[in-house]
């Protein structure tokens, strides 16, 4: 018998230290679906910190902005934490592609991409404009020839400036892309560029910011387009999760609410009736 409790606790002691020694992996085991619960009640938003009024740093260096005020309404209604998770514009498909971002919702357009995320419906529709400076003499669209014209890498401007309007972007002496918008404003400001090309929201901030008697936006229009959250491709239920939510916060007027936070940026009047 005590033989027997000898192999017993021998054995037992045994696993213990082999348990020890691949305690991370246990615990990785075991944290699967810890993870995997976790995975449920986060939603991980990819978005460009410097793209107001859809998402940015405020004055006291909190994320905050149109875009991030609707996720965070969506998580708080789904019990959910929200993680706004600040991303390179450009590398955004890698982030959603690896995983570490479930969505990219900042003033995110749709057309164009149609086939290459999986979306909600549309909530904004969006234009893209040019700013540039008051005393410039830039009046038209046809005054940008010869001129440098800066926009951002990968961005909605630069598609349009690429693809349908390419006859008006051959008119330019330059069209350069910059990491991001507050770039474009330094240049346009130390006379490095004579434009830039932006989304409407950007280019309303932006002149609240500095004073129309500093900038000014061309009353002609680039393009025009309609934002929606972007999920990874085939990342159905996800989205029509984060749609049921959206769907009930405009039939119940929070999205309207929220919006009229930015009425400086144009916010309200860009929603989509629903």
């Amino acid at each position: 018998m005590n033989k027997k409790i000898g192999i017993i606790l021998g054995i037992a002691l045994l696993a213990f230290f082999v348990i020890g020694a691949s305690s991370a992996g246990l615990f990785d085991f075991l944290g699967d679906e810890g993870a995997a619960d976790n995975d449920d009640n986060t939603l991980v938003v990819g978005f460009d910190a410097e793209f107001p009024p859809y998402g940015y740093k405020d004055d006291s260096g909190e994320y905050v902005g149109f875009d991030l005020d609707l996720a965070q309404e969506v998580c708080d209604r789904n019990n959910w934490t929200l993680v706004k998770q600040p991303i390179d514009w450009d590398a955004k498909d890698a982030e959603l592609d690896s995983g570490s971002i479930d969505c990219i919702w900042n003033g995110f357009t749709i057309n164009g991409r149609e086939d290459n995320y999986t979306w909600s419906e549309p909530y904004i529709d969006n234009k893209q404009v040019v700013v540039v400076k008051t005393d410039s003499g830039i009046n038209s669209l046809a005054d940008l020839e010869g001129k440098t014209v800066e926009t951002q890498k990968d961005s909605s401007a630069l598609a349009a400036l690429e693809g349908d309007n390419k006859t008006l972007a051959d008119t330019f002496a330059d069209l350069t892309q910059v990491a991001d918008y507050n770039t474009g404003f330094m240049d346009l400001e130390s006379g490095a560029c004579d434009a830039v090309a932006i989304d409407i929201g950007v280019a309303q901030y932006q002149i609240s910011q500095k004073g129309s008697d500093q900038y000014k936006m061309l009353d002609e229009v680039i393009s025009s387009e309609q934002y929606g959250v972007g999920f990874k491709k085939g990342n159905d239920e996800l989205k029509d999760k984060v749609q049921a939510t959206l769907d009930e916060m405009f039939e119940d007027g929070t999205v309207e609410e929220i919006a009229q936070k930015y009425d400086t940026y144009g916010v309200p009047g860009a929603l989509i009736t629903k």
